[in-house]
């Protein structure tokens, strides 16, 4: 998965908008292999980042989980102790 993809689902609060077009935006970005479109491509480029965010947002909407919800502040600082260990230098 690409770095910049977080897992969206099973958080509280709930991703907003801004987290699910930002994902869409990375996901678009990583398929096209350009972080910026060409003129010839923007129009499919933002219209394909637009469809993604829209299905992102009902299939968060539509996926259940018997898991508790995860905390964001207690995920990030996993992330940060994992990336501490993995860039260590000894």
């Amino acid at each position: 998965m690409c770095r910049n993809i977080r897992t969206l689902h099973n958080f509280e609060p709930a991703a907003g908008d801004d987290e699910i077009r930002a994902a869409a935006l990375q996901y678009v970005r990583k398929i096209s292999g350009s972080s910026k479109p060409s003129k010839a491509n923007e129009e499919v480029f933002w219209r394909a980042v637009d469809e993604i965010a829209h299905l992102t947002g009902h299939l968060l909407d539509d996926l259940v989980t018997s898991a508790p919800p995860k905390d964001r502040e207690v995920e990030a600082a996993k992330a940060k102790e994992r990336s501490a260990r993995r860039f260590a230098t000894t």
